[in-house]
């Protein structure tokens, strides 16, 4: 059996990991840079996108202030390391919608894609709603058409946010996922849009991809980090 298989060793790895990711983020020296797009959304409230490479999901809590920003939930895969994150994710406040929407063509499939759909639709009328683009599985940094479909049903803004710490530890997976060492540099990056009255969905995946990355290339340069 997989480690991450197994529910005890997976409550146990997220327990682990929240305390060291709050433990890293209250040491961490952070940079804000175009944050006042994201107060406002915090100050409006009501349903917004949130859209951060899969990366960087490690990174993620430390852009969402609880006592200030709404309510939000992430969306997460249905795959056992999802599961995994979820725990994670949730001991941060952020509980889970599981399944995806990166794929419309397979969304009947057994990746829960319509279901997770409702629910994502359902929280945008309440707060903020997590989503990593390029998530399951990639290709890295190349967005799928589900965002840009929440985004054209809800009519929800997309806060673009670039996410980055250095020192970090960069795992060996087909993302290059990073984790965050504490006493080092850190910085959040802000975009924001809205869907683009009769665009095509995939001209809006492009687009947004661009501006995806671009936020994100800005907080590796704010700390220094290399790119991959």
């Amino acid at each position: 059996m997989r480690p991450l298989r197994n529910p005890v060793i997976q409550a146990i790895l997220a327990w682990t990991l929240a305390q060291w990711m709050r433990f890293c983020f209250a040491t961490i020296r952070w940079t804000h840079q175009n944050e006042a797009v994201a107060e406002k959304v915090w100050a409006d409230g009501g349903g917004v996108l949130c859209a951060f490479w899969h990366s960087r999901i490690g990174l993620s809590p430390a852009c969402w202030p609880l006592d200030r920003a709404q309510p939000a939930k992430a969306l997460i895969s249905l795959s056992p390391d999802g599961q995994f994150i979820a725990k994670a994710v949730a001991r941060q406040g952020f509980p889970a919608i599981r399944g995806s929407s990166s794929n419309k063509d397979k969304a009947d499939r057994a990746k829960g894609g319509s279901q997770a759909l409702r629910d994502g639709l359902r929280q945008l009328k309440l707060g903020g709603l997590a989503i990593t683009p390029d998530g399951p599985r990639g290709p890295m940094r190349e967005m799928a058409e589900g965002l840009p479909l929440l985004a054209r049903l809800s009519k929800a803004p997309v806060l673009f946010i670039g996410l980055s710490c250095n020192p970090a530890i960069r795992l060996n997976s087909w993302d290059r996922a990073l984790l965050p060492l504490p006493f080092g540099r850190g910085a959040i990056v802000w975009d924001l849009d809205r869907y683009p009255e009769g665009a095509e969905l995939a001209d809006v995946a492009r687009a947004w991809t661009d501006r995806l990355t671009a936020v994100e290339a800005a907080a590796d340069a704010l700390v220094g980090l290399e790119r991959v």
